[in-house]
C-alpha cells in the first residue's frame, strides 16, 4: 500500500477513536454530575464516591489529552503536513505511524529530544531558583519543608 492510501486509512482510524473519545468523554462528564447529585450516605458512601470520582477524573484527563493529540493529527493532514517529523522534516515511517498514529516526529528526534530533556519544549532546572530580586540564589536543599 502507498504512503498516501496508508495516511487516508489512518485518518479514518483517527476519527473513528475521536469520535469514541468524544462520546466516552461526554459519559464520563454527565456521570460525574449525576453521582455528585445523588451523592447521599454516610462517610464511607463519600470516601468511595470521592475515589471513584478521582479515578473517572483521571481516565478523563488521559482520554482529552489523546483527544486533543488525535485532533492535532487531524488538522496536520489538512495542512498536508501529517507523516512529517516536526524537527528535521523528514517523513516518519508508517510502522511508527501504526504505532502511534499522532506521531509529530520522527523515532531518531524523539529520542534525541529526550536525551536532551526535553518534555514539551519546557527546559528548566528545578534544582536550583533564583529569587526575581536578584538577592538570592536558592538550593533546593536549602529549604526546609514542615511535612507533620
Amino acid at each position: 500500500m502507498a504512503r498516501k492510501d496508508s495516511i487516508l486509512s489512518m485518518r479514518q482510524t483517527l476519527i473513528m477513536r475521536r469520535d469514541a473519545l468524544r462520546t466516552a468523554l461526554a459519559g464520563d462528564l454527565s456521570l460525574l454530575k449525576e453521582l455528585r447529585a445523588q451523592s447521599s450516605g454516610d462517610v464511607i458512601d463519600a470516601a468511595l464516591d470521592s475515589a471513584q470520582d478521582e479515578i473517572c477524573s483521571q481516565l478523563a484527563e488521559v482520554e482529552s489529552r489523546e483527544l486533543s493529540h488525535i485532533e492535532n493529527a487531524l488538522l496536520r493532514m489538512r495542512e498536508g503536513q501529517y507523516g512529517l517529523c516536526e524537527a528535521c522534516g523528514c517523513n516518519i515511517p508508517m510502522a511508527r505511524l501504526h504505532a502511534l498514529p499522532y506521531a509529530t516526529s520522527c523515532i531518531d528526534c524523539q529520542r534525541e529530544a529526550e536525551r536532551q530533556g526535553h518534555s514539551g519544549g519546557h527546559d528548566h532546572d528545578w534544582g536550583r531558583v533564583t529569587d526575581n530580586s536578584g538577592d538570592a540564589d536558592v538550593s533546593i536543599n536549602d529549604i526546609e519543608l514542615d511535612v507533620s
